[in-house]
C-alpha cells in the first residue's frame, strides 16, 4: 500500500509542531547555590522536575568562590536564573545592582508577614527589596548529656550564663581522659559570627552600631566574652585543634562524644540523629553574662540575578520553594527550619522539641547588617578574625580589639 507524500509531509508537519510547541511549553531555569546547600538543594530540584514542565539545571559553586563568580557572571552577562545566597551577602549584591527587585511580588504573597524577618531585613537596600528567604539556620549550645551526668551535672539545667558555661566546660574537662569542655573553629570567621556573637549580643554588646556604619568592638560584651574563650584555651577546656580549625570540623569534634559544649546550628540536629544516635544531646539557647540569651539567624535567601533570561519562570520556581512542599516536607522532614512562621509548628518539628527550641532562636535571632560583611567577618585575612586569633590565642584581649577597632574603621570607610 502506497501512502500518498501529501499524507507523509502532514504528519511530519503535525509532529515538527508538536515538538515545537513542547519546546516552547518547557523552559530551562539556571540556577547557583553555594557547595554547602548542595545536600538538600538537589533533592528540592530533582523533585521540581520530576513534577514541573519548566526544568531547573542546578549548578554548585564552591563557596569560598561563590562571591567573586557571581559577581563576575553578572558583570559579563551571563548570570543564572536564580540564585541562593547566603543571607548576608544580600546587602552588598544589592548594592552592587547585582540583584533584580522583587518587592511587588514579595509583597503579595499571602504569607509574606510570616517569613523570616532577618531574611526580609537583609533583602531590603535603599526601602527596596532583592530576595526573599530560602533556608534557614540558627544558633544554639549543644550538650552532650552523658558527659554532663559523669561530671556531676543536671542534664536536664544547661548554663544559663556564660560563667555557668566556663564552670561547667571545667568539670566536664576535668573527667580526663581526652573529654574536653568546650570546643570552637578558631580559624574560621564566619562560623565564630554565627556562634561566638550571640554571647556578644545577650551581654549586651555589639560588632556595629546600630545604623551598621561604624564599628563597636570597645565594649564589656565582646571584651568579656574573648576573655572567656581565653582563659578556657588557656586552662586546656579546649582541644588543641581547636586554633587552626577553618571550619572544616565545625561539628565533627562533637561526634566524638568527647566534647561537652559546642555552638552549632539547627542543621546538628537533624545530623547528630541520623548519624550519632549513640550521642544524647541536648540544645539550648547561646547564654549571656548575666542571663538572657540570644542567636544569629542565618541561612540563605533566594534572589533573581539582573541579566536573568526568565524572571517569570523564575519567580514560580522561588513561589514554589516557599510552599509548604518544600518548606515542610523538603526542610523540616529532613531536619532543617521552615522559613516561614506559619510553618514552624508542623508534623515533624512536634516529633522533637529540640527543633522548637532552633526555630524560636531563629524566629528571634539577629544578623548584623553589612555591604562590607565579607571584607570584615568572612575573609580569612580580615579583621574580625585577626582578633579573635590574637584575644584567644595571642597577646591578649585588648590589643586585638584594639587593632581591629582601626581595621574596621579603614574598611568600613572606604567607598
Amino acid at each position: 500500500m502506497r501512502i500518498p507524500i501529501q499524507a507523509v509531509r502532514a504528519a511530519a508537519a503535525l509532529l515538527f509542531g508538536a515538538a515545537a510547541s513542547l519546546a516552547q511549553a518547557q523552559t530551562e531555569i539556571t540556577f547557583w547555590v553555594r557547595a554547602p546547600d548542595a545536600g538538600f538543594v538537589e533533592p528540592l530540584v530533582k523533585t521540581w522536575n520530576a513534577s514541573h514542565a519548566n526544568k531547573v539545571a542546578l549548578t554548585v559553586i564552591p563557596a569560598d568562590d561563590f562571591v567573586t563568580k557571581f559577581g563576575t557572571a553578572v558583570a559579563g552577562g551571563a548570570a543564572p536564573d536564580v540564585v541562593a545566597i547566603d543571607l548576608i551577602f544580600v546587602p552588598a549584591f544589592s548594592q552592587a545592582g547585582q540583584l533584580m527587585e522583587i518587592g511587588a511580588e514579595a509583597s503579595a504573597l499571602p504569607y509574606a508577614k510570616n517569613l523570616s524577618p532577618s531574611h526580609v531585613r537583609l533583602a531590603m537596600y535603599e526601602g527596596k527589596q532583592y530576595a526573599v528567604p530560602f533556608s534557614a539556620e540558627s544558633s544554639f549550645l549543644v550538650y552532650n548529656k552523658d558527659l554532663f551526668k559523669k561530671a556531676g551535672l543536671d542534664p536536664n539545667k544547661p548554663p544559663k550564663t556564660t560563667a555557668e558555661l566556663e564552670a561547667y566546660a571545667k568539670k566536664i574537662a576535668a573527667l580526663g581522659k581526652g573529654v574536653k569542655g568546650f570546643y570552637f573553629s578558631g580559624a574560621c570567621g564566619g562560623c565564630n559570627i554565627f556562634t561566638m556573637t550571640p554571647y556578644v549580643w545577650a551581654s549586651g554588646g555589639d560588632v556595629f552600631t546600630p545604623d551598621n556604619k561604624q564599628e563597636a568592638l570597645d565594649n564589656p560584651g565582646l571584651r568579656n566574652t574573648l576573655a572567656m574563650y581565653r582563659r578556657m584555651w588557656e586552662a586546656g577546656l579546649i582541644p588543641s585543634g581547636a586554633k587552626t580549625d577553618n571550619g572544616s570540623n565545625f561539628i565533627s569534634p562533637f561526634f566524638t562524644g568527647k566534647i561537652g559544649m559546642i555552638g552549632s546550628g539547627a542543621f546538628s540536629i537533624g545530623l547528630l540523629k541520623k548519624e550519632h544516635p549513640e550521642i544524647d544531646f541536648g540544645v539550648t539557647p547561646l547564654p549571656g553574662d548575666k542571663g538572657g540569651s540570644s542567636s544569629f539567624a542565618g541561612g540563605d535567601s533566594i534572589a533573581i540575578p539582573k541579566g536573568s533570561k526568565h524572571k517569570k519562570e523564575a519567580w514560580e520556581f522561588i513561589q514554589w520553594c516557599l510552599s509548604p512542599e518544600v518548606q515542610v516536607e523538603q526542610f523540616a522532614k529532613n531536619g532543617s527550619l521552615p522559613v516561614r512562621a506559619d510553618l514552624a509548628d508542623n508534623a515533624y518539628s512536634k516529633q522533637d522539641a529540640r527543633f522548637a527550641v532552633a526555630s524560636a532562636q531563629m524566629q528571634a535571632g539577629r544578623t548584623p547588617y553589612s555591604v562590607k560583611f565579607n571584607q570584615l567577618i568572612n575573609d580569612p585575612n580580615g579583621p574580625w578574625l585577626a582578633m579573635i586569633q590574637e584575644a584567644v590565642f595571642g597577646k591578649g584581649v585588648d590589643p586585638a580589639i584594639k587593632d581591629a577597632q582601626a581595621k574596621f574603621r579603614k574598611i568600613l570607610a572606604a567607598p
